[in-house]
């Protein structure tokens, strides 16, 4: 099977050297448990290190503080922009239309898309308006599968797609996504002191043999690191 190796260090050993490639991934967790963090290092490392080109569309943040948060681990998002390595895509929520989705496929058509990150999932569902005019758990759940359906065809690409969880025990907002996604990495956030206050566990992946346990999970300087359980 051919992977796609994320390079983050030490979690591509928790699912067999790498996301299945073509596979949707969902990456939950609450704020601030370093989402966007490993969505900026699965795309950085795509470019630097396994020469694939990225795609990152985000509807929670300016460009502005995406490149300052990248620009904390040495990753010069800004500059692989301007070499055409990578495409970053912002577009605030209220701005989201029926034309966004097709405007995302052309990208990925368009520029022959390897990564792509959806920051968040749970925002565009949310927004996209339904054919009724009305927003409820029946269209969001019919827009979920229509969206990633089509991110499919585009088949040696990878999404990683990013949801807000409205608590620790939920995978999503919606409870769909979950289920409609081929593997879901679960990041928790507990101020408890200690040595880590992160942990990350991946709850599911199709295809692939994945580890069970959760691992303590460490923001460095240079990235993220996954520890092994002790």
């Amino acid at each position: 099977m051919e992977r796609t190796r994320t390079g983050i260090k030490g979690f591509d050993r928790l699912i067999e050297g790498g996301f299945p490639k073509g596979s949707s991934i969902l990456l939950s967790g609450t704020a601030g448990c370093g989402k966007t963090i490993f969505a900026l290092e699965f795309l950085y490392n795509g470019v630097a290190k396994f020469n694939e080109r990225c795609l990152y569309v985000t509807f929670e943040e300016d460009l502005h503080s995406l490149y300052e948060q990248a620009k904390q681990f040495d990753w010069e998002m800004q500059k692989l922009q301007e070499k055409g390595l990578l495409t970053v895509m912002s577009m605030p929520a209220a701005e989201i239309s029926n034309n966004t989705v097709n405007d995302i496929l052309h990208i990925i058509k368009e520029k022959r898309i390897n990564r792509l990150v959806i920051d968040s999932l749970s925002t565009i569902s949310f927004y996209v308006p339904s054919s009724t005019g009305s927003i409820n758990h029946h269209s969001i759940g019919r827009f979920i599968h229509s969206f990633l359906g089509k991110l499919k065809s585009a088949r040696q690409m990878t999404s990683l797609l990013i949801s807000q969880s409205p608590d620790e025990k939920s995978l999503s907002k919606d409870h769909i996504s979950e289920f409609a996604c081929d593997g879901v990495v679960h990041i928790t956030f507990e101020s408890m002191g200690g040595e880590f206050s992160r942990s990350i566990l991946v709850r599911k992946m199709r295809r692939t043999k994945n580890d069970e346990d959760i691992h303590p999970l460490e923001i460095t300087d240079n990235g993220l690191v996954v520890h092994t359980l002790k």
